[in-house]
């Protein structure tokens, strides 16, 4: 058995194929994203300080991240749907969700590097295929699922609504939970593949044109005027 002391001093391609010999990746971060999932929701506040409990040189520490932008940014959505929000208001709001998603994409991009480095002596065979999407976006969606599997929990746990919203809620709760199992899955046998070279990953970085003043022509408009 490896210590913890010793898991630290490990490199990163040492420690990750260590990791994915005693657990699926999906074991390995969901517990995380529920872990900050559940500390958001301890202050339920859009401004909380992120306190992140892990190592910052590990992997957990940006699963952890990643979900807690994807909780402030859940509900930033949800307040800028308030009918009676002051537009003034609504427009800062919707300008923190812009940088928000400029922030998450950015961290996806960091963990499928991750995973390009920890892959980067597997050589592909003749025959492997490249897919749709890279491992991270794939996290990316099991963190937003975490998310709206708990949400859908509390809604099924309500006492102040009729009983066939919570019934709708139930089954719409099995579905994402069924959903879960089905992406987890996918994920672990998409990083299997890659692993045994049946697949290969490139890492394209997400060509954001709003976000950037020389392409967006609203912003590159106005440096003419």
């Amino acid at each position: 058995m490896i210590s913890g002391i010793l898991l630290f001093l490990l490199p990163l391609t040492s420690y990750f194929e260590y990791m994915m010999e005693k657990f699926s990746f999906s074991e390995k971060c969901y517990p995380v994203f529920e872990k900050a999932t559940d500390d958001y929701h301890k202050t339920d506040d859009v401004d909380a300080l992120v306190r992140n409990p892990y190592n910052e040189k590990g992997i957990e520490f940006y699963l952890y991240q990643k979900n807690w932008i994807d909780a402030v940014q859940w509900h930033l959505e949800d307040i800028i749907r308030d009918p009676d929000i002051d537009p003034v208001k609504a427009l800062a709001i919707k300008r923190r969700i812009d940088k928000s998603n400029q922030d998450r994409t950015d961290l996806v991009e960091l963990i499928d590097s991750y995973f390009f480095d920890a892959y980067k002596d597997v050589k592909a065979l003749p025959d492997a295929k490249i897919n749709t999407e890279s491992p991270a976006w794939a996290v990316d969606r099991l963190s937003i699922l975490v998310l709206k599997i708990y949400h859908m929990q509390r809604e099924t746990r309500r006492t102040d609504v009729a009983v066939e919203h919570v019934e709708a809620c139930e089954r719409k709760l099995s579905v994402l939970l069924e959903q879960r199992k089905d992406l987890s899955l996918a994920l672990d046998q998409l990083l299997e593949d890659i692993k045994d070279g049946r697949k290969y990953m490139k890492v394209y970085k997400q060509m954001k044109m709003y976000n950037d003043p020389s392409l967006n022509p609203v912003l590159y408009g106005k440096k003419q005027e």
